[in-house]
């Protein structure tokens, strides 16, 4: 039996960030999914976009365990055949592209993947579903988004489908989430089940794949909550698979 650290990569993000006395393009990603990785035992790969990459994710995928696609700024909405709506800001559609290619081969292979946020929207886009542009429009308020730039103030409560992976993973079937988002799944991905949705308005928190042993999309952030179990569960999900492996 193996008693390696699970490798955990985790799709970057393109930003332009001040770092000493440099200003420029970085890839990067907030150290609480760092953490939050680590805490839970495994090794954290951060994945920049690589085109090459994107036209063959086997090459990366083979290096690691389970799959991240992490938070971030909004999709493009071309990607799912939509306008852009004036609030939907921060396009880069080359780690649109690099996320799709990344989940979408992920998913063939049956690998332990998990999308946050952001990457729950990507998850749901991957597999031929849309996103709402906008919440406030929708809903009326700014209930997922109350505070711009922080969790605190942003908690609200998810109900999740008992016996779901999502309730399994989350450890009980309402659980307090720290949220940050305008967008949300609008027109379901094919093979996606919606398994959580928000105590306060209905909206869709949580979503799977029940054809796959371990695809699962948040629309909270758990990296941002130390008691929250979700990433734990990936890891123990890719290390049990390791076990197995390894005989």
């Amino acid at each position: 039996m193996s008693d390696r650290r699970p490798v955990v990569g985790i799709a970057a993000a393109l930003e332009n960030a001040n770092y000493g006395v440099w200003e420029g393009p970085c890839a990067l990603l907030q150290i609480s999914y760092i953490q939050a990785i680590q805490r839970a035992g495994a090794i954290a790969m951060m994945i920049p976009p690589d085109p090459a990459l994107t036209e063959n994710p086997d090459e990366v995928l083979d290096r690691i365990d389970a799959l991240v696609l992490a938070g971030g700024h909004d999709m493009d909405p071309a990607q799912y055949g939509q306008d852009q709506h004036p609030e939907t800001v921060g396009l880069v559609p080359a780690r649109d592209e690099f996320e799709l290619a990344l989940i979408r081969r992920a998913i063939e292979r049956d690998m332990p993947a998990l999308g946050i946020c952001r990457g729950m929207q990507v998850l749901n886009v991957a597999l031929g579903g849309t996103l709402l542009q906008h919440l406030p429009d929708v809903v009326g308020t700014n209930t997922h988004r109350r505070n711009r730039g922080t969790f605190d103030g942003n908690e609200h409560d998810v109900t999740l489908e008992p016996g779901s992976l999502a309730h399994r993973a989350a450890g009980s079937e309402l659980t307090m989430t720290k949220s940050h988002h305008h967008q949300a799944i609008d027109t379901l991905g094919e093979g996606l089940v919606i398994t959580g949705r928000s105590a306060t308005d209905d909206l869709a928190e949580a979503i799977e794949l029940p054809d796959n042993t371990f695809v699962l999309g948040v629309q909270w952030h758990p990296e941002a909550d130390v008691a929250s179990q979700v990433i734990g569960a990936l890891v123990e999900e890719a290390r049990q698979r390791i076990a197995v492996a390894s005989g």
